[in-house]
């Protein structure tokens, strides 16, 4: 597809010293495949009724004992192996996630002590589904400014330990996943060109966990009231999605000097297809050139888009000089979008 020319330097939030690149990607599954089929058997549904509303036929369910940082870490070593880049020479980690293994510490110390990364500073950012990519933003500043050289971000979730197995509304939604890309200054790598995140707290309720935090702390009637799960307003998430994404895509691209017509791949958060064709048409960009995952691995949050990224690379489906729009919608209300030189 025709690109425009190419923009005088890398447009970020920060203005920039450095180009900053994605020099590797990688991605963890767990193993375990959770059907519609299944579901099923747990909950009144059909396949028929979750294909036609979501398009997901299966996700993905951490193993028992098996948690956010064990997934992040596998994912995390997979991108330094693509990059050929030893954990030692991580200059910072960055998990985003909505469920880490504890309050504290973070999921990123856990997941430097278990690849060794030793020189690292590691944090989580929540934002919820735009996690990563709010992750990888805050690295790619650290490394415009010229304050770390390579910077691992992560979005890894484990979210079937906080679903309601018997609430059909959200428990056929999800599934468990990791992604990584590592980050280093110049122009070697895929370039990242410009990015937009947003927040809207006013809509904070719209996907949300009660319980747990120092407003509901947990305690027998929390866990009672089974506030302790994800909860969300489905048809009002469904517009604000929309509506977000096309906003934050139109202004990262913006910020690129670029338009949609410029865009090779939309990414779009993998949470429902008719929200991600919508957005396709809302933006005007053919419907077969928006990359899908949803179908195979349900709604994975912060993981979402840099697993699909990471397959997308791996099958060979981006080619060189491609324009990949990634677009993310989560609690919060949280928006990112990000726009890539691959």
């Amino acid at each position: 597809m025709p690109h425009s020319p190419k923009p005088p330097s890398p447009s970020r939030t920060s203005q920039p010293t450095r180009a900053v690149s994605i020099v590797g990607t990688g991605s963890y599954l767990p193993e375990r495949v959770l059907t519609n089929a299944d579901l099923e058997k747990l909950v009144e549904t059909t396949d028929d009724w979750i294909v036609t509303r979501t398009g997901i036929r299966e996700r993905r369910i951490a193993a028992e004992g098996e948690f956010t940082s064990d997934m992040a870490a596998r994912a995390a070593l997979r991108a330094l192996e693509e990059a050929r880049i030893s954990p030692e020479e991580v200059d910072l980690i960055i998990v985003g996630t909505a469920t880490p293994d504890f309050l504290f510490p973070s999921t990123a110390c856990l997941v430097q002590n278990k690849i060794g990364a030793k020189r690292a500073v590691c944090f989580d950012t929540e934002a919820a589904c735009a996690g990563f990519l709010f992750a990888m933003e805050i690295g790619a500043n650290f490394i415009a400014s010229g304050a770390c050289n390579t910077v691992l971000a992560i979005g890894a979730e484990k979210l079937s330990s906080i679903l309601n197995w018997k609430d059909r509304s959200t428990c056929v939604l999800f599934g468990d996943a990791a992604g990584a890309a590592v980050l280093r200054a110049g122009e070697d790598g895929h370039v990242i060109w410009g990015t937009h995140l947003g927040s809207d707290g006013a809509l904070a309720d719209l996907i949300c966990m009660p319980g747990g935090g120092s407003a509901q702390p947990a305690s027998v009637a929390s866990v009672t009231a089974s506030q302790h799960f994800l909860t969300m307003q489905g048809p009002e998430v469904f517009k604000q999605a929309v509506l977000s994404m096309g906003r934050s895509s139109l202004e990262a691209l913006k910020r690129c000097h670029m338009t949609p017509q410029d865009v090779t791949w939309i990414i779009p958060h993998q949470a429902n297809i008719r929200i991600m064709l919508s957005l396709a048409d809302r933006l005007d960009i053919s419907r077969d050139r928006c990359y899908v995952t949803v179908d195979k691995y349900g709604n994975t949050s912060a993981a979402s888009v840099i697993v699909a990224l990471d397959e997308a690379s791996k099958k060979g489906a981006l080619k060189k000089g491609d324009l990949v729009l990634m677009t993310v919608f989560g609690s919060g209300l949280t928006v990112a979008s990000t726009v890539v030189k691959w």
